[in-house]
């Protein structure tokens, strides 16, 4: 008895670990993606071993020698000041505006001329000066907006391929599903099969043919046009999705409603489509995921409109080791699909519970 009780538990603790070593594999890289696109350029480049965090604010120290005046920094890692800045400065007013960029771009922090002034008095006295300025934590996300050329239009087109993609997929694919779960002819299931093809290809042997088709349509480098290549891949997951949802609800209660003079259209509408909301929800969210961030595609549609992924995946290829500012564009890809997710999450936590009758 005492032994099986040590196997269960045994069992118990080694599930127990590999959900966590899971979890951890999962949520780590997230975890530094993230606290990289806070990190000003000191404290991604700088500091060894790098920090777990970014640090809420920069600590500084002025100091005054012979030939000037010195910036100093705390690195967390040395645990010490390091030398910040030029190797030295005077009282002149375009030495403080050179310095003053190089804090802002360095360090995330605005130092006015005026402050540095009466810092530089203080320190006359002989005795260093130390003083604390606050991090701007969004600043490398407001920087890759400025300084990567066509971002905030990508976005813009972005989101108007997910939304068409979403409308086009949801469209075709939900009344194609609510036929296969509602009706029955020669060749459904081979039919219903066959619709999961276009998504064994790799995309770009997709998107290639799919040039010249959009070129003689005028779509190409367009997002209507993009949209309906994303469609293509998206609409035979609705099918599957939706005619699962459809089989689930009861065909009785369209009848019921048909009995009382409902049409079969005004049946589908008030008593069919309000129960499918969760897996139209699932349906939207899967679309709008892949439509978002899909990129090889992008890649080869798109010229002179290239989506907001396309834009991430060209900034870091062409970037110089400006990590912090990647991983700030990244983030910023990622939110619109976390924050979609959330806000039809009530539905895909339906579509887990079941169907409520």
């Amino acid at each position: 008895m005492y032994k099986r009780q040590l196997r269960r538990s045994a069992k118990r603790a080694s599930l127990y670990i590999v959900i966590t070593g899971i979890l951890i594999i999962i949520i780590l890289p997230i975890f530094f993606l993230f606290s990289f696109s806070f990190m000003s350029d000191y404290e991604t480049y700088s500091e060894w071993p790098k920090p777990l965090v970014p640090s809420l604010k920069a600590e500084f120290k002025l100091d005054k020698e012979v030939d000037g005046y010195h910036l100093f920094i705390f690195n967390r890692s040395e645990n010490d000041f390091m030398p910040f800045g030029p190797l030295s400065f005077h009282d002149d007013a375009g030495e403080l505006e050179k310095l003053q960029e190089f804090v802002k771009r360095q360090a995330n922090c605005t130092l006015p001329v005026s402050k540095i002034r009466e810092y530089m008095h203080k320190a006359d006295s002989g005795t260093p000066v130390t003083f604390n300025l606050r991090k701007k934590l969004l600043a490398n996300y407001v920087l890759f907006f400025q300084v990567v050329n066509g971002a905030p239009k990508a976005v813009l087109n972005s989101l108007m391929v997910a939304l068409a993609t979403i409308v086009i997929s949801l469209s075709i694919g939900g009344m194609a599903g609510f036929a296969f779960a509602r009706y029955f002819f020669k060749g459904k299931n081979l039919l219903k099969l066959s619709v999961l093809f276009v998504r064994m290809f790799p995309a770009v042997s997709i998107a290639i043919p799919m040039v010249i088709i959009l070129g003689r349509m005028g779509l190409y480098d367009q997002p209507l046009g993009l949209s309906l290549v994303y469609s293509v891949g998206q609409i035979s997951m609705s099918i599957w999705i939706t005619a699962s949802v459809f089989m689930s609800i009861p065909v009785s209660l369209e009848e019921a409603a048909m009995v009382f003079g409902t049409s079969r259209v005004g049946a589908f509408w008030h008593i069919t489509l309000p129960l499918a909301l969760p897996g139209l929800a699932a349906c939207a969210m899967y679309s709008f995921i892949g439509s978002w961030n899909e990129v090889i595609s992008a890649v080869v549609l798109t010229q002179f409109n290239p989506t907001f992924p396309v834009v991430v995946y060209k900034a870091l290829v062409g970037s110089q080791g400006q990590i912090n500012l990647i991983t700030a564009g990244s983030v910023a890809q990622a939110l619109p699909a976390i924050i979609f997710t959330l806000i039809i999450r009530k539905y895909i936590i339906q579509m887990w519970s079941g169907v409520k009758v």
